[in-house]
């Protein structure tokens, strides 16, 4: 009886177990189609399908040298590569055909820069005052109003100019004011200055917002900046967006000053210099100075106002005379 008794025991144990184990099975068979849950068991399947395929000669040498670790680097660095190549493949491609675009439409781009680089030798750093000082001046070529670049993108730009030094506002003063514009969204605002770092976007549009982590280029309006300028990425903190200034990330110490851009303005109507015609000989008559416009708007007028000759005034409707050569006579007559 006590035999018959622990066997049913057992029995019942291993029925007991068996159905734990299929309901398992079953609970993983349903954790598979739910997102929720099989999201949690994607780390440890990706780790272990990493494991299984594996290449089979990593020795335990290798993996505790590191071996193994720079194999797999210049493996993720050789699939880089070709990735990058493709992507220059399509912006080669990409250029040309801009250019042939620019040539069909004959756009007139920005012009070339053409500037001076020098070496920051001063900084003042303060809460409220952020210039760098360079060591070139007019002497070197630099000019008032210059913009100063460096390998990230805009630094600023000259306000005091001396013959071989120029203090330079740098675009994180809380006095700068920056026109810029999305490079992907498009939306304009006005950079201004926050701390060292970083910018402030002010004066945005209601209807339209900047995408997180776009870069922010100068727009070119008011004339102080060239359109197209890098001043650094945007990120939002809280109700407000930041710039983080490209101008910190690549910080050798030089900087590149270009000339501000120049767009000469039209005349006014009254200054457009009047069309004299040239005279065609001694016997013609003066003639008069008639401005571009009138002369444009009034042809009939200045027709009428000139004489006509005689031959002219002759009716179309008159028969034309034809003159014959005389006939030669006979006997030298």
């Amino acid at each position: 009886m006590a035999r018959s008794g622990r066997s049913n025991q057992k029995s019942g144990a291993r029925r007991v177990t068996l159905g734990i184990l299929i309901f398992g099975a079953l609970a993983l068979i349903v954790a598979q189609s739910a997102p929720q849950i099989s999201n949690f068991f994607v780390p440890a399947r990706t780790t272990i399908s990493d494991r299984i395929g594996a290449p089979a000669d990593t020795s335990l040498w290798a993996q505790i040298s590191g071996q193994a670790g720079r194999e797999q680097r210049i493996k993720e660095l050789e699939n880089e590569v070709r990735d990058l190549a493709r992507y220059k493949a399509a912006a080669i491609s990409m250029a040309e055909r801009m250019e042939a675009y620019e040539n069909i439409l004959n756009l007139m781009g920005e012009p070339p820069e053409r500037g001076v680089t020098a070496r920051v030798t001063t900084v003042v750093d303060g809460p409220f005052a952020q210039t760098v000082l360079a060591n070139a001046g007019s002497l070197q070529g630099v000019v008032p109003g210059a913009v100063a670049l460096n390998e990230g993108g805009l630094v600023g730009r000259v306000i005091q100019l001396g013959d071989r030094s120029s203090r330079i506002l740098l675009v994180s003063n809380y006095q700068s004011q920056l026109p810029v514009l999305g490079e992907v969204s498009g939306v304009r605002a006005i950079m201004q200055g926050k701390d060292r770092d970083r910018g402030v976007l002010k004066d945005l549009p209601e209807a339209a917002d900047f995408i997180e982590g776009e870069r922010v280029l100068s727009s070119g309006e008011g004339g102080a900046f060239p359109r197209g300028l890098v001043a650094g990425t945007v990120t939002k903190q809280g109700s407000e967006w930041l710039v983080k200034l490209a101008m910190r990330d690549h910080a050798s110490g030089y900087v590149r000053m270009i000339a501000p851009p120049e767009i000469v303005e039209p005349l006014p109507e009254s200054e457009v210099p009047e069309v004299v015609p040239p005279e065609t000989g001694a016997a013609a008559p003066a003639a008069r100075a008639v401005p571009a416009r009138q002369a444009a708007s009034e042809p009939v007028a200045a027709a009428v106002s000139e004489p006509v000759p005689a031959a002219a005034q002759a009716s179309e409707t008159d028969p034309p005379v034809i003159r014959l050569p005389p006939t030669p006579t006979q006997g030298g007559e």
